[in-house]
């Protein structure tokens, strides 16, 4: 019997400890999503990268377009001059990429097709920015806001620092269209997962895109 009780209370304090821990990096994620929302300035930057995100039938969701009238306020601000449009071939009956989707919504808008750069490789938001350094690289730009939703800033801007981008930035906009509520939640587990998937990188039991 006293076995059993003792068996009981370390499962008990087991599981307690378990759930501190989880709610200690719920709001260590939650905080983190909250200040690079809030830390945003105007300093200007060789380029913008813009994270894709769904197409519906070839044409941005509404929450793409959340992200690329962010850059399109970027662009008429003077803050970059060109864009690098990133996402692969998505879903939702797309037949075309989502940075083919991007760049012609952005060539309605106005934005010339000069100052837009196309990555349409990228399946994850890792490879977004690691495709789109090369991007960089082969231009010879050193800066880059990078342009998506308030809830995704944190972990894009972790990865950001993760490949050595130079004073990587975010620029978040907000939403109209999306629940945030279940994003803020999933992106809890999706930072969890980038958190495991860049240790096993640093220590050579994963490799980078």
């Amino acid at each position: 019997m006293k076995r059993r009780k003792a068996k009981a209370l370390f499962w008990l304090k087991t599981a307690g400890i378990l759930a501190g821990l989880l709610v200690l990096w719920v709001g260590y994620v939650q905080w983190k999503i909250y200040s690079v929302q809030h830390s945003q300035n105007s300093e200007p930057a060789d380029v913008a990268i813009v994270l894709g995100a769904a197409l519906w039938n070839g044409v941005p969701s509404p929450g793409l377009r959340e992200r690329l009238e962010g850059a399109v306020e970027l662009y008429e601000q003077g803050i970059v001059d060109k864009i690098i449009l990133s996402g692969g071939l998505g879903t939702h009956g797309s037949t075309v990429t989502e940075a083919e989707g991007m760049k012609r919504y952005l060539l309605e808008r106005g934005i010339p097709e000069s100052d837009l750069f196309k990555e349409d490789e990228a399946r994850n938001t890792l490879q977004n920015l690691s495709f789109s350094q090369n991007i960089m690289k082969a231009n010879q730009w050193t800066t880059a806001i990078i342009v998506t939703h308030h809830y995704h800033g944190a972990r894009a801007l972790d990865m950001a620092r993760f490949l050595h981008f130079e004073n990587p930035r975010v620029y978040t906009v907000d939403s109209e269209v999306m629940n945030i509520t279940w994003h803020k939640t999933r992106e809890t587990l999706a930072y969890g997962k980038w958190t495991l998937d860049k240790w096993m990188m640093w220590l050579g039991l994963s490799s980078a895109p």
